[in-house]
């Protein structure tokens, strides 16, 4: 029986990292919850069997009930009936065995319902989901929007919401309107304190994922008069109460099987979530790095469809009497995909490991003081997750669309058919490098670390890590390319020019990336053979993007820029 774990050797040589073990004992406070929950384990062992047996399940239900489903789903479609949303008959199935198994709050406490997994396997999960179906990792992966309500609201609303998403509630965060895309600071909808303190919220919110759903995190101007960040607030708006109606579904390029929805509120009750005017500051910020986390997790899995169907497809389809892998054009291809798939998922589960790290601490500090060595420790993971979470959203999104994209050239003409898998992967994976913010909000993200250094001192520390005798010959060519990086960061950064230094910075970003992503890849090969020739092929491939990138860097004059920014034509000039 098919099991998209199981069948994937990558997710339990992540799930079996060195840093796991300390990760889980921090997680587990020394397994103190053994003696309260017969469910819970009395050691590290039995953790990780425990994470091994839910993963498993989790590979099963993506396999044989999420997978089925999702060509219908996609056919079919969500629909608004009488303002709600009704999911396609595929997508209520996989909500189904997804809460029958127990799979929502799977990183929530015990004591709220949940599982208390940490990050990284709950991304494991995430990951295979979104191999089944992306759309159906937008309804199920939100259920991590609890993690915001666990970190920021009170006791009170933790005890109230928390379980109702363990027990298979769906959640949605509703950010954006139609006059605010990406540009949070513009949000309208109105939340008004009554007499009594509590709130009213009313306005209309677009381009909301999963927008019917049970309980919201909705960003509100919760100050009047006010018209930037500062005057929003957090609030949870529960449907039970009513006051919310969608307006209308989304007709999506992709993706379809989740509702995207245009939600129009009308004194719709809701509460306050932790301190006034600190809802785009921190709140916001905090939930927006988890939702990346999670589209990472979403590109790695459409990456692994992409890659399986190519390969599937290159093996069987005959062409001049033989089959095209034999051909050097279509393994070329091939193996590029596997690299970066490889590549992609080695830097997805870094960055879920330092996530895993600093929140794990950040919680330990509600509990009791940090020690010194703790404090700093949790400063240190604390940066590495602020610095590789817009570094892995843009990259696996960016990969995820280069890998869809090859796996319809690999099937030629059929690929462009709806006959075919990969049509339907395509266009999921167009968005992936859109929502939660685009590759180039990423960038703006992840630069202040390429001038700072985060990334810089990061690779210094893989580089002064030893190696097998055999791999030091690649490991060169990662130091020479770290040169060419830094080279290229002080020929950018010693201009005085900040438009030059934002015309450059996704070439330095990527530069970055190429030499983190090829490191994790050195380090997969010495405790894992078989990412020798992902490992091979992706450090050639970063070699050639690092000398492009810092060729035009070096040979790029500052004022050469005006011909790139945007000019009006002679015509519309004159319409001016």
């Amino acid at each position: 029986m098919a099991n998209f774990y199981n069948d994937n050797e990558t997710l339990k040589h992540y799930l079996n990292h060195p840093m796991m073990e300390k990760i889980v004992e921090l997680k587990e406070r020394n397994f103190a919850d053994a003696d309260k929950y017969d469910y819970a384990p009395m050691n590290f062992a039995d953790a990780m069997d425990s994470y091994d047996k839910v993963l498993e399940i989790v590979g099963d239900i993506c396999a044989n009930v999420i997978a089925e489903n999702a060509e219908e789903v996609d056919h079919e479609g969500p629909s608004v009936k009488n303002g709600r949303v009704v999911y396609a008959a595929g997508t209520e199935r996989n909500l189904d065995a997804c809460r029958k198994a127990g799979l929502m709050g799977m990183s929530m406490p015990r004591r709220l319902g949940g599982l208390n997994f940490p990050i990284t396997p709950y991304i494991m999960a995430a990951d295979m989901v979104s191999r089944a179906d992306a759309a159906f990792e937008n309804i199920w992966g939100l259920q991590d929007c609890a993690e915001t309500i666990y970190e920021f609201a009170n006791d009170e609303q933790k005890d109230k919401y928390i379980p109702r998403v363990c027990k298979g509630e769906t959640m949605s965060m509703d950010l954006t309107e139609p006059d605010a895309g990406s540009d949070l600071q513009s949000v309208m909808l109105k939340a008004t304190k009554k007499e009594d303190g509590s709130y009213v919220l009313n306005g209309v919110k677009r381009f909301i994922t999963n927008g019917d759903s049970d309980i919201h995190l909705v960003l509100a101007r919760s100050e009047e008069g006010s018209r930037d960040g500062r005057g929003l607030s957090m609030f949870i708006y529960d449907k039970r109460n009513g006051g919310v109606n969608v307006r209308r579904i989304e007709n999506k390029m992709g993706i379809k099987g989740s509702p995207t929805c245009e939600l129009v509120y009308k004194d719709a009750p809701a509460e306050l979530v932790g301190s006034n005017r600190l809802g785009l500051i921190k709140y916001v910020m905090a939930l927006m790095n988890g939702a990346r986390l999670g589209i990472a997790a979403q590109s790695v899995g459409i990456s692994e469809a992409a890659y399986r169907e190519a390969l599937a497809y290159a093996k069987d389809r005959k062409q001049f009497g033989k089959a095209i892998i034999e051909f050097p054009a279509v393994a070329e291809i091939l193996s590029t995909m596997k690299a970066k798939l490889d590549a992609s998922r080695a830097l997805l589960y870094a960055c879920s490991r330092f996530v895993d790290m600093y929140k794990i601490y950040d919680d330990i500090a509600k509990e009791r003081p940090l020690t010194a060595d703790e404090k700093k420790e949790q400063k240190y993971y604390s940066k590495l997750a602020d610095a590789f979470t817009p570094l892995a959203k843009g990259m696996t999104s960016e990969f995820c669309n280069q890998n869809t994209y090859d796996a319809i050239q690999i099937h030629g003409g059929s690929g462009f058919m709806k006959d075919y898998t990969c049509e339907r992967l395509y266009r999921d994976a167009r968005i992936t490098s859109i929502y939660e913010g685009t590759t180039q909000l990423q960038v703006v993200a992840a630069i202040r670390h390429v001038t700072t250094g985060t990334y810089l001192n990061k690779i210094k520390e893989f580089e002064a890590e030893p190696v097998h005798p055999e791999d030091e010959a690649i490991k060169n060519t990662l130091v020479f390319m770290t040169q060419q990086y830094a080279d290229a960061v002080q020929a950018v950064m010693g201009v005085d020019d900040p438009s030059f230094h934002d015309f450059m910075a996704r070439r330095l970003v990527e530069m970055a990336g190429h030499i983190i992503m090829g490191y994790l890849l050195l380090e997969d090969v010495q405790r894992n053979e078989s990412f020798r020739k992902s490992l091979e092929v992706y450090v050639k491939y970063g070699q050639a993007e690092v000398a492009q990138h810092a060729s035009f860097i070096g040979n790029f004059r500052p004022e050469q820029i005006k011909d790139y920014l945007y000019d009006e034509t002679p015509a519309e000039k004159a319409e001016a």
